[in-house]
């Protein structure tokens, strides 16, 4: 989603134009930005902390030439998310599994149909009903 889809989105529920409502988001990450800054850390309820973190200088490898090369130390700016925002996720991933078991499933069944089927397995045909005994005839 970009910024522009968020701006459509929010204007579109409080009824303010896409201009002001624009206006408002830029403000609000301009503020998390500044506070950053400042503070190196800003913390939303029910969303998550960012913070800002200086990594150690470290060696490397330049994937194109295989030749080491040395990367500074730096600031970098970590999210972690709120328990409400981990929860949902957490219910995104566990929907996501249930439906691929369900399609690995549905895979599975449909394979060992075509075996069946390739292999000239019809269902096993039911047993031919059993005579009542008005049915049966005596040879006497």
């Amino acid at each position: 989603m970009t910024k522009k889809e968020i701006v459509k989105t929010i204007s579109e529920e409080i009824g303010l134009t896409q201009l002001k409502t624009k206006e408002i988001v830029q403000k609000t990450f301009d503020a998390i930005v500044e506070t950053l800054v400042e503070d190196h850390r800003i913390e939303l309820r029910n969303f998550g902390v960012f913070e800002v973190k200086k990594r150690a200088a470290r060696k490397a490898r330049n994937p194109r030439t295989g030749e080491k090369v040395s990367v500074p130390e730096k600031f970098v700016v970590t999210f972690k998310p709120g328990k409400e925002m981990e929860a949902r996720v957490r219910e995104l991933e566990r929907r996501a599994n249930e439906e691929r078991e369900a399609r690995e499933r549905a895979e599975a069944e449909a394979k060992a149909a075509e075996m069946n089927g390739s292999l000239g397995h019809t269902a096993p045909a039911p047993p031919p009903p059993t005579p009542t005994p008005s049915e049966q005839t005596s040879y006497e």
